[in-house]
């Protein structure tokens, strides 16, 4: 599996359009558990990635991760821009001087991305955070993928995330502001677990083909 800077770069306007088109959606989940903004500040932030882009095009992919990072931390209000931001500037601290990415690079991106998230949220698996979508994509990362297909390990871990964020449901909220409603954040999917999984989505999409 390999994944080039074009790809990067399409990755990340996908990124920003699904979070355009999931804006009211996420809303709407945060409006039950969380500040009702999420939605809207992802969708500001990836809108400040897309017009950062074009500084950043010719520049190797750790660059470009980095300046997201860099940017979402600047644009995106609430716990979410810092998360996500300090998630893309551990991933491209990784990655840094390559313009083409090979599955061992995109492994140690994912994980990087991973301890990016759990150094600046203190969260761990069953928080109901982003961290339980991602942390089961990264331990499937961890485990023997020989025989497998690039298409198999792309649709392997879109379901993965999919299992892990619809699992944050039946979770008591245990950071951030959804932690407040003790038992009554039982029952709502957490809105970051919900991104995160998007995110996986179209990044699979882009390495596909189909997106």
């Amino acid at each position: 599996m390999n994944c080039n800077k074009e790809q990067v770069i399409n990755i990340i306007k996908n990124i920003a359009s699904t979070m355009e088109k999931n804006k009211e959606y996420l809303t709407e989940l945060d409006s039950a558990i969380g500040d009702a903004d999420h939605g809207i500040n992802m969708n500001r932030g990836f809108k400040a990635v897309v017009e950062k882009l074009p500084e950043v095009e010719d520049k190797c992919i750790g660059t470009i991760l980095k300046t997201i990072g860099m940017t979402l931390v600047s644009t995106v209000g609430g716990a979410s821009g810092p998360l996500y931001g300090t998630a893309f500037m551990y991933a491209g601290r990784e990655v840094t001087g390559e313009k083409e990415l090979d599955l061992t690079d995109i492994k140690n991106l994912f994980r990087a991305a991973l301890e990016g998230l759990v150094k600046r949220g203190k969260a761990k698996p069953g928080d109901k955070t982003i961290v339980d979508t991602l942390t089961p994509v990264v331990d499937y990362f961890k485990s023997s993928l020989d025989e497998k297909t690039d298409n198999e390990i792309l649709e392997e871990i879109v379901s993965i995330a999919k299992e892990s964020m619809e699992a944050t449901k039946p979770l008591l909220a245990k950071k951030g502001r959804a932690s407040f409603l003790k038992e009554r954040s039982k029952g709502h999917l957490d809105p970051g677990a919900v991104s995160c999984y998007l995110m996986i989505k179209e990044f699979a999409a882009v390495l596909k083909g189909v997106a």
